[in-house]
């Protein structure tokens, strides 16, 4: 039984047009161990030229990071996000679910109804519905195409702070505020 499931599985996978969530799959090929099959046929697939894996709770095979390059007949453009984009972008990522005033609070300028468009339309940020006071603002997250684009199978896979100034991706002015708020703090002992 358990090699008709993982047949089953990796069939409805391959011809998918987009990645399934195991309950997705389960409507396919029915009850049966369906995480079992996936770590199958995902351990089938290890080390090949395609590979089974998971973003953000759904399934689907990708060609092997290392041969990618061999499917791109075009050159990409490459659109590149700009500061505002990037900065809202992730403070969603990290914040979410987040409203417009509160990633203006945290950024302490307006956001331009555009970097929000422009995020919407890379696929990366969704309206999550809206929050219960007055106003009812509008709250955005991201989407499993944010995950499956930046290789992260869940939000709990971000950088933290550490990984962040060990890659020295943080802003020199930002270390040089840290710094000073920690040498207040001893002086203030």
């Amino acid at each position: 039984m358990s090699a008709a499931i993982d047949r089953a599985v990796e069939a409805v996978l391959f011809a998918s047009a987009e990645p399934l969530s195991v309950d997705s799959l389960r409507a396919y090929v029915g009850d049966g161990d369906v995480r079992a099959a996936l770590a199958a046929v995902a351990e089938r697939y290890r080390g090949g030229g395609v590979e089974l894996v998971e973003r953000g709770g759904r399934w689907h095979f990708q060609t092997a990071p290392d041969l990618a390059h061999l499917l791109r007949r075009d050159r990409e453009e490459v659109r590149r996000l700009s500061r505002a984009g990037i900065e809202t972008l992730a403070i969603i990522a990290y914040h979410e679910p987040v409203s417009r005033a509160e990633i203006e609070a945290i950024r302490g300028v307006q956001v331009a109804k555009g970097t929000l468009d422009v995020l919407m339309e890379a696929g990366w940020v969704r309206p999550a519905g809206r929050r219960e006071v007055p106003g009812r603002p509008l709250t955005y997250a991201t989407t499993p195409e944010f995950l499956s684009h930046f290789g992260l199978a869940s939000r709990r896979d971000l950088p933290g702070l550490d990984d962040l100034r060990a890659a020295g991706l943080l802003d020199p002015v930002d270390l040089a505020f840290e710094q000073l708020a920690v040498e207040k703090d001893a002086d203030d002992d």
